[in-house]
């Protein structure tokens, strides 16, 4: 009995282990910056990053097991680090699934899930292991208790009104972020077309349509069929219309994106790409393709990570942002880092002020930098959420 008790008492500590030191490790590995000494900003750069309105379309930071209300020394993105950086608003998007080996040029659906560990080694509640519209939604839950602890830092952002009130409360001077729900990949619906108006609900207000495999809604840039929009597909994107969802290609096919450019009633984003004509990476689709998606109003937010941008360097995402400027006009060119999305940045969210600082050392106007740092995104918003 004392050595059944021993071994038990050795297999907990072992699992206690495995919950407090293996998914630090993961993300400290996964979610890097770039080594670099600080950086060194002038007095007018800083005045004037300070005075605009800064918004960010993708990050996975609900991902991790870590706190998003406290500074991290690890990965890139928390509350201290968006209000240091001057973000007033952040989209979070939801990852549900990973395929093993994941690449930018063939990936199986069907081979085996890293997301499905990644929750059990993090201790996620049993009904996330195997539902992926479950995972989106503990997510969910985990980005609102944050905010639930600390409203007046803290807003989660649905529809009109609620971003209407966050823009007068930063006008204000107030350092108030907002919040929004994504999902990284509409396989979070599990095949059920109901999943739409539940993750609505939930606060969903913009659903990207596949991550890194195809899925029931047709191919993904990076999966084996590289098909256009299912049957389901399109009435996915009717029922998006209709519910004022936002619809993101960041991952799809491009065939999947000229299908949705040919029935989509709203405009849609790109939010986190780079532009093939700066960056002839797998990750990115056609400048003529980009050229088509802001012709019909919608809007390209650019990365910050190699296979996006082909160097991690402030400069490099600078140069990246004025070819977009020069390639569909800056009304459509927006931020969409992939923080925390198991990639290697050369800045985390607190550093964004260099951004600023290369894009005035390229003379990209003043104006054009406000329309990119997030004028875009909240002029963008003001039209698609829900009023109330």
């Amino acid at each position: 009995m004392k050595k059944v008790i021993i071994g038990v008492s050795t297999l907990v500590v072992i699992l206690i282990g495995v919950r407090i030191i293996v998914p630090t490790y993961i993300d400290k590995s996964r979610n890097q910056v770039t080594p670099h000494q600080p950086y060194q900003i002038t007095n007018a750069s800083k005045s004037f990053h300070q005075s605009l309105f800064i918004g960010d379309w993708h990050s996975d930071s609900t991902l991790w097991s870590r706190d998003l209300l406290a500074r991290a020394e690890h990965g890139h993105m928390d509350l201290p680090r968006l209000q240091a950086g001057n973000v007033a608003l952040q989209m979070f998007t939801t990852t549900t699934k990973s395929p093993s080996n994941q690449n930018y040029n063939n990936n199986d659906a069907n081979s085996m899930d890293n997301i499905t560990l990644l929750a059990m080694v993090q201790g996620w509640p049993v009904r996330t292991w195997f539902n992926l519209t479950e995972r989106a939604i503990y997510q969910a839950k985990k980005l609102k208790h944050a905010i639930k602890q600390t409203p007046s830092s803290f807003t989660l952002i649905t529809n009109r009104q609620e971003l209407t009130a966050l823009i007068s409360a930063r006008q204000q001077g107030s350092k108030i972020v907002g919040a929004m729900l994504g999902t990284e990949g509409s396989h979070a619906l599990e095949g059920d077309f109901n999943n739409i108006k539940k993750l609505y609900d939930e606060g969903f207000r913009m659903m990207s349509l596949q991550h890194f495999f195809d899925n029931r809604l047709g191919g993904s840039l990076h999966g084996q069929s590289k098909a256009g929009l299912t049957s389901f597909g399109r009435k996915v994107i009717e029922e998006l219309n209709s519910q004022s969802i936002i619809i993101d290609v960041s991952h799809s096919s491009p065939q999947v994106v000229n299908d949705v450019l040919a029935i989509s009633t709203s405009p849609i984003v790109v939010s986190h790409t780079g532009l093939h004509g700066f960056c002839p990476s797998a990750r990115n689709i056609s400048d003529t393709l980009m050229k088509e998606i802001a012709a019909k109003g919608g809007i390209i937010a650019l990365g910050y990570w190699s296979a996006a941008s082909c160097d991690t360097s402030p400069q490099q995402v600078a140069k990246q942002i004025a070819y977009g400027i020069t390639l569909v006009g800056a009304q459509h060119i927006s931020l969409g880092s992939d923080f925390d999305g198991a990639v290697t940045t050369g800045i985390d969210t607190s550093e964004l002020a260099i951004i600023t600082q290369e894009l005035l050392a390229l003379k990209v106007s003043k104006q054009d930098i406000k329309l990119v740092m997030g004028d875009n995104m909240k002029n963008f918003l003001l039209k698609s959420l829900p009023e109330k």
